[in-house]
């Protein structure tokens, strides 16, 4: 299934239903296994495909110190690494030397970004919650946006301890595969309602009769297919985020009962329900180095509770553009000032 050659090689990810491991000789340095990778694009890029989207690369150090090593290897899946100046990111999230690197942490100046513990915090045989609703936060990054984007890369500069900060994926490949077939049926042709946060359209807010807040022409909600066909492999993935990037006003899916009581939420429940069963979900618990890429075209990820008050965290993530598919030919960025 996965492909081999003598400077690495991608093997199953352990306890996982998808994913691979990309391994390497002993001693190989940080700088070393990026040449190797980018010697051998294509089969590289053959074994990211063939493990549903999603590799991790252990033990790539050197990335802290030398950040621009991580848009060097971006670029091996897309033609455009996102420079965050031109999105409506705040400064004090940027890296401060290389602009495409988006900053996740607790740490000055980045704004603190720490996610609640579900309730109740383990589930009833004491493991780690991974299925909505008891789990929340579950999205694809920048789903509000048309093009959305195609891969993010992830890497762990200062994770939290161990048991914490654990950031959980879904295969929305196996997923899908896994409807039945009056469902894949049923949503074939539907279409999400994505929203950017913080805009006072999340199911929460709806609830809770927030008003909601304006839209500039950059925020505008966008229609996303509900089932997303892989520009490059050709597999149908669930394509959907649940409560906090949805638009819960118009929405979560276009023309059907809107509102967080309407047909569109109970099978949008239904749905993220399915798509983040543990069959379907990989947690991964962090070490200093990790490295992680996923593609968001047919991935979910969503991050869990540590102790900011007691631990430092300083992850950097790398967006990378370029095929979001046919269905998105010649749009211009919806997030860009005209």
């Amino acid at each position: 299934m996965f492909p081999n050659s003598d400077p690495f090689r991608i093997r199953p990810l352990p306890g996982a239903s998808f994913g691979g491991v990309v391994e390497f000789p002993a001693g190989t340095d940080t700088e070393a296994a990026i040449a190797a990778v980018e010697a051998a694009p294509a089969e590289f890029l053959s074994g990211f495909y063939a493990a549903h989207c999603f590799l991790l690369m252990k033990g790539m150090h050197a990335v802290s110190d030398r950040p621009e090593l991580l848009v060097r290897l971006s670029r091996l899946f897309g033609p455009e690494v996102e420079d965050y100046r031109q999105t409506v990111t705040a400064r004090n999230n940027i890296h401060p030397e290389v602009p495409e690197i988006l900053v996740v942490s607790n740490v000055p100046p980045a704004t603190a970004r720490v996610p609640s513990r579900p309730e109740p915090p383990f589930t009833a045989d004491g493991g780690l919650p991974v299925q909505f609703p008891h789990r929340r936060g579950w999205h694809t990054d920048q789903s509000y946006r048309r093009p959305p984007p195609d891969i993010s890369l992830f890497y762990a500069e200062t994770p939290a301890p161990k048991g914490q900060a654990q950031t959980l994926y879904a295969d929305g490949i196996g997923a899908y595969a896994a409807l039945s077939d009056a469902m894949k049926r049923r949503i074939a042709r539907l279409e999400g309602i994505h929203v950017a946060p913080g805009r006072n359209r999340s199911e929460q807010a709806v609830r809770a009769g927030e008003p909601p807040l304006p839209l500039s022409a950059r925020e505008t909600p966008q229609r996303q297919p509900v089932v997303r066909v892989h520009p490059v492999t050709g597999e149908p993935a669930l394509y959907l985020c649940e409560s906090g990037q949805m638009d819960w006003l118009d929405g979560p899916l276009a023309g059907m009962q809107p509102g967080p009581d309407g047909d569109g939420a109970k099978l949008l429940y239904e749905l993220m329900s399915h798509y983040t069963h543990p069959r379907f979900v990989y947690a991964h618990d962090w070490d200093a180095g990790d490295l992680v890429v996923y593609d968001n075209r047919c991935t979910i990820h969503s991050a869990t509770w540590f102790d900011a008050d007691r631990h430092q965290r300083r992850m950097w993530r790398t967006t990378v553009h370029g095929n979001p598919g046919p269905l998105y030919a010649g749009e211009r960025k919806s997030w860009l000032s005209a």
